[in-house]
């Protein structure tokens, strides 16, 4: 009965909570949940939690959306996406929000807890859907711009669909990556073409032994945000392949017809998003792929990043963060891409926090949403739609679209009532520690590719 599984529901989404949030790193989350405190937080909360839960909105935008995932070599060198893409029609399934158990496990594992939360994340998550038509016939006649999407450390390629439903619904073709440098919460390969044929997955699990040594740690999340960089680069070639009519196989055999994808693609408007971990590779990949004509950093976590970054980034290039996540020395480094002769855009969302960028804000009750840092003061649906606006006008404005996206322009300014020009953070004094903090990734991760750690070799 579902009455009988609202108290778990309910511890349920306060453990989901201490991912605090996806992107933060390197926090103890076993501490977290071992504190005696927090225990008794929870059991308060138990019988209280349903109110301020929502569903994942829908795209508002004036097309269908479909969905379907995409792996381009089986192997762990390989690429893996969902993809999201105006449809033509709407007589198929909703998406599966989270389609294998063991994501569930690679959460538990990245919240730090055991393996029963991974069950119950199971019980309580492994039906929901998504409002995106699954393997529907994308909508063929026109050439639509395209986004290359990172997620957040501890994420997965699944949790961002209130971004690649909106984006999809206003005419864009939206890939999001799930990174295999040990970020993502759990990612699978196949070991060879016999495995493949058995649906034999082989899994990565989140990277949660890192470095004692600082420098060290630093120059692993470099190696990362690289590597990361890569993904998407491998993406967008894939994708473009697909765009020119050559025959790519699509491993995991889906019903979705990848020929649809010939001529599809605006090859002079393609961009790249990302959240968090993910915005820093967003960066670090506009600095290496010209391709992309624009990018957008949503919060991003920016200590991954090296000095040498910083000058080669040319493109225009979008920070929409929260209020409550951003701090002193995070957003010295944003600002040293600033130049009059580059276009750089900051907004705050006012009320909002790290985790309004992704799915669990929605899937979060009012109580624990607020009390763990998943729901800012700010409604969730309402922080949403201000982040796809102003991206839609931030995309067309440098994509060079003819559409009417730019009747949010105010918004990339700052112009709403939610909304903050810029940062209400005082970085004035931090900018020249900001600065040698940067050099000394570039500095010490000198030889980096004589290191091994735990199951990543870094070549």
């Amino acid at each position: 009965m579902v009455l009988s599984k609202l108290p778990a529901f309910f511890f349920l989404c306060s453990c989901l909570a201490l991912v605090y949030p996806f992107g933060w790193p390197d926090l103890n989350r076993a501490a977290h949940i071992k504190s005696s405190v927090w225990f008794h937080e929870i059991q308060n909360l138990m019988g209280y939690d349903s109110i301020g839960k929502t569903e994942i909105p829908e795209g508002s935008g004036p097309y269908s959306v479909g969905s379907t995932d995409l792996m381009f070599n089986y192997t762990n060198k390989g690429s893996l996406l969902r993809l999201y893409y105006p449809s033509q029609d709407d007589h198929y399934n909703d998406t599966i929000w989270i389609p294998n158990e063991e994501y569930f496990y690679g959460l538990s594992k990245f919240l730090g807890t055991h393996g029963f939360m991974a069950k119950l994340l199971k019980l309580f998550f492994g039906s929901k859907t998504i409002p995106a038509k699954w393997n529907s016939p994308l909508r063929t006649g026109e050439k639509y711009p395209l986004v290359i999407f990172s997620h957040g450390l501890g994420a997965l390629r699944t949790i961002y669909s209130a971004i690649g439903n909106d984006l999809a619904s206003y005419g864009f073709i939206v890939a999001v990556v799930e990174h295999r440098d040990g970020s993502a919460s759990a990612t699978y390969y196949f070991k060879d073409e016999l495995a493949v044929t058995k649906d034999d997955k082989t899994w990565l699990y989140v990277q949660d032994h890192l470095p004692v040594n600082e420098s060290e740690k630093k120059c692993f999340r470099n190696w990362q945000v690289k590597r990361r960089a890569q993904e998407c680069s491998q993406a967008l070639s894939l994708i473009l392949d697909l765009d020119r009519g050559i025959s790519v196989k699509n491993v995991l055999n889906t019903d979705f017809d990848m020929k649809q994808l010939k001529g599809s693609i605006d090859r002079n408007k393609i961009a790249i998003i990302g959240h968090s971990f993910g915005g820093a590779t967003t960066i670090q990949a506009l600095s290496e792929d010209r391709r992309f004509r624009c990018g957008i950093a949503l919060d991003p976590w920016m200590q991954p990043l090296g000095e040498e970054v910083y000058s080669r980034v040319q493109q225009p290039l979008f920070f929409i963060n929260s209020e409550q996540f951003q701090y002193c020395a995070n957003i010295c480094k944003m600002k040293k891409l600033y130049s009059h002769d580059r276009e750089r855009k900051m907004i705050t969302i006012k009320g909002s926090v790290h985790q309004n960028f992704d799915d669990f804000t929605f899937t979060s009750g009012k109580i624990t949403g607020h009390l763990f840092k998943l729901k800012g003061d700010i409604d969730s649906t309402v922080a949403i739609r201000l982040c796809n606006k102003a991206s839609l006008a931030f995309l067309q404005k440098h994509l060079g679209l003819k559409r009417d996206f730019d009747q949010w322009d105010p918004l990339i300014e700052g112009d709403d009532a939610n909304l903050i020009n810029g940062t209400s953070i005082d970085t004035v004094c931090q900018l020249d520690s900001s600065l040698q903090d940067c050099a000394g990734v570039a500095q010490n991760c000198t030889g980096i590719g004589k290191w091994n750690f735990g199951d990543f070799k870094l070549f």
